[in-house]
């Protein structure tokens, strides 16, 4: 999905963001919220009651690492809620409990002292930013082993359409390598390249057809 992004020229890589546990993937809707720093009482995990089944939550408090705006009680609160992940740009604790729970989370670590009476929710459901990479509402986020990917709704059909045509020459080209070719030449049998051409059109470098 990153070569996608790279193709079609949009920046949706969130860098820093790593998964607590690398067996960790999710895919979802987007449930943004805004953290900003507080030195009085406010809510920092009350917008989980809004969330809908099969959504990521993703956070935004600033990339800050001493303070944490997610832990067991929020996770058990997602899980029970149906949420597919969270996607922290700042850190969480309670990790074991996610672990065990096997609930996703990708921050950018762990750290144990509480975001309470240091942050609070500025606004939910806002564009907002993570990893350096802007993220809005219902934008499709994707996340595994390597760390974590947002797809614009408004590109979302061009990026697809971009990842569907690399894996089809990854997968052509897997096979050839298992069957003996070099790598060199099943990447120019398959135009491998030409895919990964940042700002390259969708459609226009075709595989071979295996056997040609």
């Amino acid at each position: 999905m990153s070569d996608a992004l790279d193709r079609t020229g949009v920046k949706g890589q969130c860098s820093g963001i790593s998964p607590l546990d690398r067996s960790f993937r999710v895919v979802g809707r987007a449930f943004t919220v805004k953290y900003a720093d507080s030195a009085a009482n406010g809510t920092v995990g009350d917008y989980l009651d809004d969330i809908e089944p099969g959504t990521v939550i993703v956070l935004d408090n600033g990339g800050r690492l001493d303070a944490t705006v997610w832990g067991e009680l929020t996770t058990l609160a997602a899980r029970k809620r149906g949420a597919a992940g969270t996607v922290i740009d700042g850190v969480c604790r309670d990790s074991l409990r996610s672990l065990d729970l096997k609930y996703p989370v990708f921050s950018r670590g762990t750290y144990m002292r509480t975001g309470k009476d240091r942050v609070r929710v500025e606004a939910y459901q806002i564009p907002i930013s993570v990893g350096n990479t802007r993220v809005a509402p219902g934008d499709l986020v994707i996340g595994d082993a390597d760390g974590v990917v947002i797809v614009q709704k408004r590109v979302e059909k061009k990026v697809l359409a971009a990842a569907l045509e690399i894996r089809r020459a990854e997968d052509q080209i897997r096979r050839a390598l298992l069957s003996g070719m070099r790598l060199s030449e099943a990447r120019r049998k398959f135009r491998y390249f030409e895919l990964q051409k940042r700002g390259s059109s969708i459609g226009a470098s075709r595989p071979t057809p295996e056997g040609s």
